[in-house]
């Protein structure tokens, strides 16, 4: 009896083998060595696919000149692999996906993807001193998935949390927190899918650049329960009724930061909250500090700007007034939609007195600069 149950748990794990090397099985096409793709080494990056059946396959990479209708042809070798080479980019995390006989598809061989709206995209890592904090840390925190129940916007709602390393294993310390504002097109995953808000966060903790904080993710769109992916409806808003007027917003100040500070061993102060968010989180995190002023010490609009108002100069005495700590604009000269409001903004900081930092980078709208703001202006908060 014993030696039946041995051949079978043997049988059982052979079953179980097989079942985690099917994507092998089909990149190796049951046979010969292992493709690789994408393979950086000497400054190059190949990129292979095993499509015996194409007849022209190529290469798209949003690092190319023109991401969105740019490609590169592949050749096809022996076995039906088709490869090319380019020149690696400079480090970074790229994206990227092949373009079979006019279909888009990923990279079987990369398990790297994030997700971008309804889109999932390869990521391509290029190592080096920029991109070294967007690889994983030695030491971990945690992102949790939190239900929040909105009065304001009439349903429940979810966000991302990120908790820093040893936050469980101290029940007695109390951390500063971070709310970190999305894009649209985004939602509560956007930074921790495509701006790697998390490794960036450990590996700054880990190398004592930047103070352990809780770092909390909403969903900015207030007609959603959550990211579209789950599948829930999402309720229905007419924008241009005043009623909805700032309604995200509303909602950040008054329900989700008491939700956090209730829920969380938090620094319930304005000295323990930093608010950042890139484009459309930009003009929440503009928003919420008119709005609010006196909530948030550390104030982070990204890639965003703001408009002439004859308003302007009245709100942003308002922030004055009630002090702060940090005023961070980061902004790509390339960037058309936000560069010249982002101007406007730091004219008006200027022209009224308000200490603050003007942040340009190379490039436009883009997730490269994005994770770059978040590794360069975390450092300087709750210091």
């Amino acid at each position: 009896m014993k030696r039946i149950f041995t051949l079978l748990a043997t049988a059982l794990l052979a079953v179980s083998a097989l079942s985690g090397q099917e994507l092998t099985n089909f990149a190796m096409g049951g046979r010969g060595p292992r493709i690789v793709s994408p393979e950086v080494k000497d400054g190059k990056v190949t990129f292979r696919l095993s499509a015996n059946y194409a007849t022209r396959v190529q290469l798209s990479g949003n690092w190319m000149a023109n991401p969105w209708t740019g490609s590169i042809d592949m050749q096809k070798g022996e076995g039906g692999v088709w490869e090319v080479s380019i020149d690696a980019p400079e480090p970074e995390i790229y994206t990227y996906n092949f373009i079979v006989d006019g279909v888009s598809v990923n990279d079987p061989l990369n398990d790297k993807v994030q997700r971008d709206g309804t889109r999932y995209l390869n990521m391509l890592f290029i190592p080096g001193p920029r991109s070294e904090n967007y690889y994983e840390a030695k030491n971990h925190g945690s992102v949790t998935y939190r239900w929040y129940d909105s009065a304001l916007l009439g349903i429940s709602r979810r966000m991302t949390v990120y908790t820093p390393y040893g936050y469980e294993k101290n029940p007695k310390a109390k951390y500063p927190v971070l709310y970190l504002l999305h894009g649209g097109g985004g939602d509560e995953e956007a930074w921790t899918s495509m701006g790697r808000a998390a490794q960036i966060l450990d590996n700054l903790i880990e190398k004592g650049l930047a103070k352990p904080m809780i770092v909390v993710m909403p969903n900015g769109n207030p007609n959603q329960r959550a990211a579209n992916t789950l599948g829930l409806e999402t309720i229905q808003m007419d924008r241009q009724d005043p009623k909805w007027q700032n309604a995200y917003v509303n909602s950040l100040v008054k329900e989700i930061v008491p939700f956090i500070d209730k829920e969380y061993r938090t620094i319930a102060k304005a000295d323990g909250r930093a608010i950042a968010g890139l484009s459309m989180g930009g003009g929440h995190t503009t928003s919420a500090t008119i709005l609010y002023p006196g909530v948030f010490n550390y104030i982070c609009p990204l890639s965003c700007g703001i408009r002439e108002s004859d308003h302007l100069d009245a709100d942003l005495q308002g922030i004055k007034k009630a002090g702060y700590k940090l005023y961070w604009i980061g902004v790509g000269k390339e960037d058309n939609m936000a560069y010249q409001g982002s101007l406007v903004l730091d004219k008006h900081l200027t022209d009224n007195g308000m200490q603050h930092t003007l942040f340009v980078s190379d490039d436009a709208h883009v997730w490269k600069n994005w994770r770059l703001y978040l590794n360069t202006f975390a450092q300087l908060l709750f210091k």
